[in-house]
């Protein structure tokens, strides 16, 4: 049995003119929270529905659960996809049992599970409700539940943070987490950047159809040039000179004239400048060397990629 969920190989999608993913290579491993991150329009929702069969690629090959189709593994795979929508007048426990009947379930199963999973997720006063009665957030919930009901091995959220309020962000997130410790591989896509950096394994960077990052979190940090920022009394300008800083630029207004942003050499040991500092007589207010964030890694690459980024 492969130890990989999904494998794509030289994957491209075209519509007519228009190239939607180019040339995508990516092997996601069994078990792991993988993130699909991109600008809107990147191809990440293009990327997705190619693995589940949707879309046939243009060129390239598709593995997923070890089968050359999604069709083939369909009820050993969960997909919540970004165009959501309920029965609206089936109660909300039917709905959820009617998706995991779908999959294979007894109607029994189905409906000890649906209701079992509605208390867990702090909706089980709700199982009798319609779904219209349901206020938006919950029936994203709801929704999710009926895509997890089978228990499958592979689950598939296209932008499942879409329109939650932070309270039911966070409900989200734990089911995001309960699915990875039990063994489950999640693969979601977004453009909300704090989901991703508490949640994912390895993500995904897509801008304008092309992959151009795929990496745990530490290596996407690595992925950009190290910098350091210094607020000071007076001028820094004589660190432009200590080995191992690229650049040295003033940031802010003129209410902020001695911060700095440092470009380092990617050798270049922070404490070495700030010893720098004190030999020459740079008085600091603050010095930050933490990791960048990764919607500072997204924003960097996007950009150098040409394309818009939009994240939050």
């Amino acid at each position: 049995m492969t130890e990989s969920a999904i494998v794509l190989e030289n994957v491209t999608k075209r519509f007519g003119s228009f190239t939607a993913v180019q040339d995508m290579n990516l092997v996601i491993p069994k078990g792991l929270v993988y993130g699909f991150l991109g600008p809107n329009g990147a191809g990440k929702t293009t990327t997705i529905r190619m693995i589940l069969s949707i879309f046939e690629p243009s060129e390239g090959r598709i593995e997923i659960l070890g089968h050359k189709s999604a069709i083939e593994v369909r009820e050993r795979i969960g997909y919540l996809p970004e165009e959501k929508g309920l029965y609206k007048k089936m109660k909300v426990w039917a709905m959820i049992a009617y998706f995991g009947a779908l999959k294979g379930m007894t109607r029994a199963n189905a409906r000890a599970r649906a209701l079992e999973l509605l208390e867990t997720y702090g909706l089980g006063k709700f199982s009798n409700y319609k779904c219209d009665a349901l206020s938006k957030g919950m029936q994203q919930k709801v929704q999710l539940l009926a895509s997890i009901v089978h228990n499958p091995e592979l689950v598939i959220l296209d932008e499942p943070f879409s329109g939650l309020d932070p309270v039911n962000q966070e409900v989200m997130e734990g089911a995001i987490a309960d699915l990875k410790k039990n063994g489950q591989t999640v693969i979601f896509s977004t453009h909300i950047m704090d989901h991703a950096e508490r949640l994912c394994d390895r993500i995904l960077l897509i801008a304008g159809g092309r992959k151009i990052l795929d990496g745990t979190l530490a290596e996407a940090k690595k992925s950009i040039p190290r910098r350091m920022r210094i607020e000071t009394e007076g001028s820094a300008d004589i660190l432009r000179r200590v080995p191992g800083v690229k650049e040295l630029n003033p940031i802010g207004g003129e209410t902020s004239a001695h911060k700095y942003e440092l470009m380092l050499e990617d050798d270049a040991d922070p404490d070495s400048i700030l010893k720098a500092c004190f030999q020459n007589n740079i008085m600091l207010r603050s010095f930050d060397r933490s990791d960048p964030s990764l919607r500072e890694v997204f924003m960097t690459l996007v950009k150098a990629q040409g394309a818009e980024a939009i994240t939050q």
